[in-house]
């Protein structure tokens, strides 16, 4: 299955070069992400030495499987009679 193409997102600088951010993520989609969540720049979790443990595809679907609590009534009345 082809995947959509996405919209050119080409800017160009003050100094007049231009930058195509699409062809800019995909260069640098492997690259292991800036903060203290072990992933890379696509999603991938990453284990030790930089070796992808589970793809992006896998932690997405393991998030949409997650059941979502239902909401609490936190201002139940106390059976004592009291607030």
């Amino acid at each position: 299955m082809a995947m959509k193409e996405q919209p050119k997102q080409i800017y160009r600088t003050l100094n007049g070069k231009e930058i195509d951010m699409n062809r800019l993520v995909l260069a640098n989609e492997m690259t292991v992400a800036v903060g203290n969540v072990k992933v890379n720049a696509r999603g991938d979790e990453l284990g030790p030495g930089g070796r992808i443990v589970r793809k992006r595809e896998e932690v997405l679907a393991d998030a949409s499987n997650q059941a979502v609590p239902d909401q609490l009534n936190v201002r139940e009345e106390d059976p004592t009679g009291g607030v």
